[in-house]
């Protein structure tokens, strides 16, 4: 199965994406390439590109709704790792469904995360 993200990248596209500084400091253990951030205020960053009236991630690669990932991954600040797409694990995720939404895609439900050798149970809703 195909991550449904790797097809998306529609909050990359819609979100600014605002982080502590110290999140591209290498020497306090960031690793968010600085040189992809610009200066929101005394404590944040945003990545290049996010704080716009039509955002879009400097990290962004490829076309939203089509085929899009994220070009730092691995490197990519907190605020993007918190993000859940809805039902991967059991539960709407609005910030993905309002995403999505403003790009025109449909939200996601859980039969988007069935793969075709299980059994057609949608995933389990995260224990509180």
């Amino acid at each position: 199965m195909e991550h449904p993200c790797l097809r998306c990248g529609a909050c990359c596209a819609y979100f600014r994406v605002a982080f502590h500084w110290s999140e591209a400091e290498a020497f306090l253990g960031g690793n968010v390439p600085p040189e992809l951030t610009e200066k929101l205020d005394p404590h944040r960053l945003a990545m290049r590109g996010t704080n716009a009236a039509q955002p879009r991630c400097v990290a962004l690669r490829g076309t939203v709704g089509e085929a899009a990932h994220c070009g730092i991954y691995p490197q990519r600040p907190s605020v993007c790792r918190e993000v859940q797409p809805s039902w991967e694990f059991g539960t709407a995720s609005p910030q993905c469904d309002k995403a999505r939404l403003a790009h025109g895609l449909p939200v996601l439900t859980p039969e988007d995360w069935l793969d075709p050798f299980d059994a057609g149970e949608p995933p389990l809703p995260q224990s509180a």
